[in-house]
């Protein structure tokens, strides 16, 4: 599994295994050779191609729902407006802040 380079990128990742609002984080996936599983942490996502409802992937161990997503520039990652914090890993967090949110200023903050 790689962990970093071309086969990886910074995602939003959201469970949805207990409510629309789940606990979500900004962390770095790495791809499978075919693209068509993530690897986050020890866990394997698959895509459910089109077939979940407010969720896009499942965790290949547990079968519980997530939401992946490439974050957004603006921060609005969430389908739902939520005040539940999203935790920036660590690994990923100046690179987030500085070239996919453009701010600089908060490069040491861990939640958005």
């Amino acid at each position: 599994m790689p962990k970093s380079g071309k086969n990886s990128r910074i995602i939003y990742i959201e469970s949805k295994a207990e409510s629309l609002n789940g606990p979500a984080r900004i962390g770095r996936v790495a791809f499978s050779k075919t693209g068509g599983t993530l690897y986050y942490k020890g866990q394997a996502f698959q895509s459910l191609k089109g077939y979940g409802f407010k969720e896009n992937y499942f965790d290949v161990e547990t079968r519980k729902r997530y939401w992946i997503s490439g974050p957004r520039r603006d921060g609005n990652d969430r389908l739902y407006v939520s005040s539940i914090p999203v935790e920036i890993d660590e690994d990923v967090r100046e690179e987030y802040w500085i070239q996919i949110r453009r701010k600089p200023d908060r490069k040491k903050r861990l939640q958005t």
